[in-house]
Protein backbone atom coordinates (compact mmCIF):
# COMPACT_ATOMS: atom_id res chain seq x y z
CA UNK A 1 0.00 0.00 0.00
CA UNK A 2 1.38 3.39 -0.91
CA UNK A 3 0.73 6.52 1.06
CA UNK A 4 0.64 10.09 -0.17
CA UNK A 5 3.31 12.73 0.40
CA UNK A 6 1.18 14.49 3.02
CA UNK A 7 1.07 11.34 5.16
CA UNK A 8 4.84 10.90 4.78
CA UNK A 9 5.37 14.49 5.91
CA UNK A 10 3.19 13.89 8.99
CA UNK A 11 5.14 10.74 9.88
CA UNK A 12 8.47 12.53 9.57
CA UNK A 13 7.23 15.55 11.55
CA UNK A 14 5.84 13.39 14.37
CA UNK A 15 9.06 11.44 14.57
CA UNK A 16 11.66 14.21 14.29
CA UNK A 17 9.78 17.18 15.82
CA UNK A 18 7.43 15.57 18.33
CA UNK A 19 9.81 12.62 19.07
CA UNK A 20 7.00 10.08 18.89
CA UNK A 21 7.71 6.41 18.57
CA UNK A 22 6.79 4.24 15.60
CA UNK A 23 3.77 2.61 17.25
CA UNK A 24 2.42 5.92 18.54
CA UNK A 25 2.61 7.42 15.05
CA UNK A 26 0.95 4.34 13.54
CA UNK A 27 -1.97 4.47 15.98
CA UNK A 28 -2.50 8.22 15.56
CA UNK A 29 -2.46 8.11 11.76
CA UNK A 30 -4.27 4.81 11.39
CA UNK A 31 -1.52 3.07 9.42
CA UNK A 32 0.46 -0.09 10.07
CA UNK A 33 3.68 0.21 12.03
CA UNK A 34 5.67 -1.29 9.14
CA UNK A 35 4.47 1.59 6.95
CA UNK A 36 5.91 4.06 9.46
CA UNK A 37 9.15 2.02 9.58
CA UNK A 38 9.39 2.08 5.78
CA UNK A 39 8.93 5.87 5.60
CA UNK A 40 11.56 6.43 8.27
CA UNK A 41 14.00 4.07 6.50
CA UNK A 42 13.46 5.91 3.21
CA UNK A 43 14.28 9.15 5.05
CA UNK A 44 17.68 7.71 5.97
CA UNK A 45 16.94 6.65 9.53
CA UNK A 46 18.29 3.17 10.23
CA UNK A 47 15.76 0.71 11.56
CA UNK A 48 16.34 0.06 15.20
CA UNK A 49 16.45 -3.60 16.11
CA UNK A 50 14.99 -4.73 19.38
CA UNK A 51 17.56 -5.17 22.07
CA UNK A 52 17.63 -8.69 23.46
CA UNK A 53 17.04 -8.83 27.18
CA UNK A 54 19.46 -10.72 29.36
CA UNK A 55 18.33 -14.22 30.25
CA UNK A 56 19.18 -16.48 33.16
CA UNK A 57 20.41 -19.00 30.57
CA UNK A 58 23.08 -16.59 29.27
CA UNK A 59 25.83 -17.63 31.75
CA UNK A 60 25.40 -21.24 30.61
CA UNK A 61 25.78 -20.58 26.86
CA UNK A 62 29.51 -21.47 26.77
CA UNK A 63 28.83 -24.81 28.48
CA UNK A 64 25.88 -25.55 26.14
CA UNK A 65 27.86 -24.69 23.00
CA UNK A 66 30.86 -26.72 24.14
CA UNK A 67 28.76 -29.81 24.88
CA UNK A 68 26.79 -29.49 21.62
CA UNK A 69 30.06 -29.20 19.69
CA UNK A 70 31.28 -32.46 21.23
CA UNK A 71 27.93 -34.26 21.25
CA UNK A 72 25.50 -32.78 18.69
CA UNK A 73 22.74 -35.29 19.52
CA UNK A 74 22.82 -34.62 23.26
CA UNK A 75 19.29 -33.98 24.49
CA UNK A 76 18.20 -30.66 25.94
CA UNK A 77 17.02 -32.45 29.07
CA UNK A 78 20.53 -33.85 29.65
CA UNK A 79 21.98 -30.35 29.15
CA UNK A 80 19.40 -29.01 31.60
CA UNK A 81 20.51 -31.54 34.24
CA UNK A 82 24.15 -30.54 33.65
CA UNK A 83 23.28 -26.83 33.99
CA UNK A 84 21.17 -27.53 37.08
CA UNK A 85 24.20 -29.20 38.73
CA UNK A 86 26.17 -26.03 37.94
CA UNK A 87 23.58 -23.83 39.64
CA UNK A 88 20.99 -22.97 36.97
CA UNK A 89 17.87 -21.78 38.86
CA UNK A 90 15.32 -21.61 36.01
CA UNK A 91 12.76 -23.92 34.51
CA UNK A 92 13.46 -26.73 32.07
CA UNK A 93 11.05 -25.42 29.42
CA UNK A 94 12.82 -22.06 29.17
CA UNK A 95 16.19 -23.83 29.07
CA UNK A 96 15.05 -26.20 26.30
CA UNK A 97 13.77 -23.25 24.24
CA UNK A 98 17.21 -21.62 24.39
CA UNK A 99 18.97 -24.90 23.54
CA UNK A 100 16.79 -25.36 20.46
CA UNK A 101 18.01 -21.98 19.17
CA UNK A 102 21.66 -22.96 19.74
CA UNK A 103 21.50 -26.49 18.35
CA UNK A 104 23.31 -26.97 15.03
CA UNK A 105 20.93 -27.38 12.10
CA UNK A 106 21.08 -30.14 9.51
CA UNK A 107 22.04 -29.04 6.04
CA UNK A 108 18.96 -29.03 3.82
CA UNK A 109 18.82 -31.53 0.96
CA UNK A 110 18.53 -30.27 -2.59
CA UNK A 111 15.95 -32.87 -3.55
CA UNK A 112 12.67 -34.16 -2.27
CA UNK A 113 12.99 -37.40 -0.37
CA UNK A 114 9.91 -39.57 -0.79
CA UNK A 115 8.76 -41.51 2.23
CA UNK A 116 6.20 -44.13 1.28
CA UNK A 117 4.86 -47.09 3.18
CA UNK A 118 5.17 -50.61 1.78
CA UNK A 119 2.45 -51.20 -0.80
CA UNK A 120 1.63 -47.51 -1.03
CA UNK A 121 3.53 -46.90 -4.24
CA UNK A 122 3.45 -49.11 -7.31
CA UNK A 123 1.01 -49.91 -10.05
CA UNK A 124 0.08 -53.27 -11.43
CA UNK A 125 -2.47 -54.02 -14.10
CA UNK A 126 -3.93 -57.22 -12.70
CA UNK A 127 -6.04 -57.73 -15.81
CA UNK A 128 -2.94 -58.25 -17.93
CA UNK A 129 -1.38 -60.57 -15.37
CA UNK A 130 -4.41 -62.88 -15.40
CA UNK A 131 -4.41 -63.01 -19.20
CA UNK A 132 -0.75 -64.05 -19.32
CA UNK A 133 -0.87 -66.61 -16.56
CA UNK A 134 -3.95 -68.69 -17.37
CA UNK A 135 -4.10 -71.83 -15.30
CA UNK A 136 -3.25 -74.92 -17.32
CA UNK A 137 -5.81 -77.70 -16.94
CA UNK A 138 -5.13 -81.18 -18.28
CA UNK A 139 -7.51 -82.35 -20.98
CA UNK A 140 -9.06 -85.11 -18.92
CA UNK A 141 -10.16 -82.67 -16.19
CA UNK A 142 -12.94 -80.22 -16.55
CA UNK A 143 -12.48 -76.58 -15.77
CA UNK A 144 -14.01 -75.46 -12.49
CA UNK A 145 -17.02 -73.25 -12.89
Amino acid sequence: MSIDKEMEAKILRYHFVEHWGVNTIAVQLGVHHTTVDRVLCQAGLPKLERARKASIVDPYYPMILEELAKYPKLSATRLFVMARSRGYPGSSSQFRAHVSQLRPRKTPEAYLRLKTLPGEQGQVDWGLCRARHKPHYPEHQTMPS
